[in-house]
């Protein structure tokens, strides 16, 4: 017989007659299955989210594939079935994720608990131990409210919005060490029960995210937002950051909704993309956008850059920056004298 025809239960190796098989073998594998829960409750206690899909940990196929499942999208609990002015308890430990919110009653309250890895700082290396979220709305959030929860005091962050309003901007806002932090998602009063759904996303995050936050009221550390990096920043920018590409500026675009500069970029060489965002039909050039706030006015120009950033809902956000002829020199001179972070298969 077959291994696919194999029972359950059944050895690979000496696979039968199903009729012979005795309740031993059962037992077996119930004791692996038992064994293997145990293992994955350990390794959930011991490695974050981000080590894992950052790929920095080396772990069974098995184990990858459970922790991307978990990492999905949080499918909210449905508000018909909870009670008025009942008060739901959720913690969210993943760095980013997504959350609906059915038929809203009663409300939720999302404690946030990111199991970040101990490399989430800022470009030069040192972390203050301040995490960033932000909470991006969908176009069609409706039937609740959501408040950012700060040592008891709440402060409205999305509205109930109508048809005829526009879409909420991204929020952003910081958790110091020691503040008690949550987001209150509250259920605005309807006499109807039509369709409603209350979605968002979020991303949770160390220093870096400070760099790249909008907000309708942007916060103060964007005032550093447009510095050039220094050769030790940039060095780290190139381990650290989701994506780092050689290429040359197309055009500079305005995304109104977002208030940012949209850099059309075509690249010569990707050397790292946490996902697909250059990309094309031919071999040796491929094109992509990166944004970066209005301010730090970038403008089309002549020569070709080293591109770094993180990715901010899907969509790639400046780091640094610099002219490549400028980076390879930093590159070189560290090299020499032993201090690079990480290598890169430069030129």
């Amino acid at each position: 017989m077959y291994a696919y025809n194999a029972a359950p239960w059944s050895d690979p190796y000496d696979e039968g007659d199903r009729r012979t098989h005795h309740k031993r073998t059962k037992q077996r594998v119930n004791e692996e299955r038992t064994s293997w829960a145990r293992e994955k409750d350990e390794w959930r206690t011991s490695w974050t989210w981000d080590e894992v899909m950052a790929g920095d940990k080396t772990l069974p196929w098995k184990q990858v594939e459970i922790a991307q499942e978990e990492r999905r999208r949080y499918e909210g609990t449905r508000g018909l079935s909870q009670q008025q002015g009942s008060v739901e308890q959720i913690s969210l430990h993943c760095s980013e994720g997504a959350l609906d919110w059915l038929y809203p009653k009663g409300a939720l309250r999302l404690t946030l608990s990111p199991r970040l890895p101990s490399a989430a700082v800022g470009p030069g290396g040192s972390s203050s131990g301040l995490i960033t979220a932000c909470v991006k709305p969908s176009e069609h959030f409706h039937g609740a409210q959501l408040y950012l929860e700060r040592d008891g005091v709440l402060e409205l962050l999305v509205g109930d919005r109508l048809e005829e309003s526009p879409p909420t901007r991204v929020r952003c806002f910081s958790r110091l060490p020691g503040e008690k932090v949550a987001l209150f998602l509250q259920a605005t009063p309807h006499q109807d029960i039509s369709r409603r759904i209350a979605s968002f996303r979020y991303e949770l995050r160390g220093d870096w995210t400070a760099r790249l936050s909008l907000d309708s009221n942007p916060i103060s550390s964007n005032e550093g937002a447009c510095r050039p990096c220094n050769n030790t920043e940039l060095l780290m920018a190139v381990c650290t950051s989701d994506f780092v590409v050689r290429g040359n500026i197309k055009a500079v675009d305005e995304d109104s909704e977002l208030r940012a500069a949209v850099i059309k970029v075509s690249t010569t060489r990707v050397f790292r993309q946490k996902y697909a965002l250059f990309t094309g039909t031919g071999r040796l050039t491929l094109s992509g956008e990166i944004r970066t706030l209005l301010q730090c006015g970038v403008r089309p120009g002549a020569g070709s850059f080293l591109f770094t950033g993180r990715i901010h809902f899907g969509e790639a956000w400046l780091g640094c920056a610099p002219r490549y002829k400028d980076f390879l020199q930093a590159y070189t001179q560290a090299k020499l004298v032993q201090q690079l972070p990480c290598e890169l298969a430069v030129d």
